[in-house]
């Protein structure tokens, strides 16, 4: 299967799996979004998925994929580091603030700032209507916190705060979306740095949390371990399929499109999580998906 999907890479039918699999990752990381924002706390759900994904990656780490090159462990220490700050950014800030604020925020502003650093690092270019997308993602962005800041009835003493850390958190997506960019374009095998990302990224937040899962009442423990193993499946295909799409395609363009997620997490928060939307903010984030999709076809 690597050398079927390495084949693929500048290609026409890459390029057309890369769009597939980007919008396949919006929708499953909506999903990831909402579960961290359930019913368990944040960093009780956070340290279960990664535990269980670390443990459905290790033995494929192990003994079923070739291993890394030697110069591969500083690339994936490095990794570990952008991924953890990542996840207690994102914790703090849905810890703050209703879903539905904070989500479009972390998730919006990382392609901004993806685009830009992609252009360095990768020397990617990109036509003048898909920096017309850019803007209409960043303007959604901006008008979706200012209309929040002025009119969210419900938590207000957390607002600011939570999109502080929302923007934190959207500044490591770009962080690790254009690392993790590299580091899979490094390596001779694109599935021996998905296994070996995923086991070495599921170790330190279980240990970080375990006071708080040894907390809960053992009657929440099944469903604890079922929404361990169900996150852990989503993040996968989530996360792999991003960072796949980042081999076959420009990172700029995949994570902007990605976030056409910001509306399949409107929706999410609120068919399951009773949250309230209303026009006008459902409007801004369809102009960030907008943007999105003109940043993608746009070239």
């Amino acid at each position: 299967m690597s050398a079927w999907f390495i084949s693929l890479e500048g290609t026409p039918a890459g390029e057309h799996l890369a769009m597939a699999l980007v919008l396949m990752a919006a929708v499953l990381h909506a999903l990831f979004g909402a579960l961290q924002k359930g019913r368990f706390d944040p960093w009780v759900t956070r340290g279960v998925i990664d535990a269980n994904y670390g443990l459905i990656a290790a033995p494929i780490a192990l003994f079923v994929v070739p291993w890394p090159e030697p110069f591969m462990w500083p690339i994936f220490a490095g990794m570990v580091l952008i991924h953890i700050s990542y996840k207690v950014l994102q914790a703090m800030a849905y810890t703050r603030g209703a879903y539905t604020v904070v989500y479009p925020v972390v998730r919006g502003t990382g392609p901004l700032v993806t685009v830009l650093i992609a252009g360095a690092v990768f020397a990617e270019v990109y036509a003048p209507l898909q920096w017309v997308g850019v803007l209409l993602l960043s303007g959604g962005i901006l008008g979706l916190a200012a209309y929040n800041l002025r009119f969210l009835a419900v938590g207000r003493d957390t607002l600011i705060p939570a999109l502080g850390f929302a923007l934190a958190a959207g500044v490591t997506v770009a962080a690790y979306t254009t690392y993790d960019a590299w580091g899979i374009r490094a390596t001779a095998d694109p599935f021996t740095f998905l296994a070996w990302f995923f086991f070495l990224d599921g170790i330190i937040m279980p240990f970080a949390t375990v006071g708080r899962i040894r907390a809960l009442p053992r009657a929440d423990w099944p469903a604890l371990a079922k929404l361990g193993f169900g996150g852990a499946i989503i993040a996968v295909f989530s996360f792999g399929t991003v960072m796949l799409a980042t081999r076959l395609d420009k990172v700029g363009e995949a994570a902007v499109l990605r976030e056409t997620s910001t509306v399949f997490a409107a929706l999410i928060g609120w068919a399951i999580l009773g949250e309230k939307v209303g026009l006008a903010r459902a409007c801004l984030m369809a102009l960030i998906a907008l943007g999105a999709v003109v940043m993608e076809f746009g070239g």
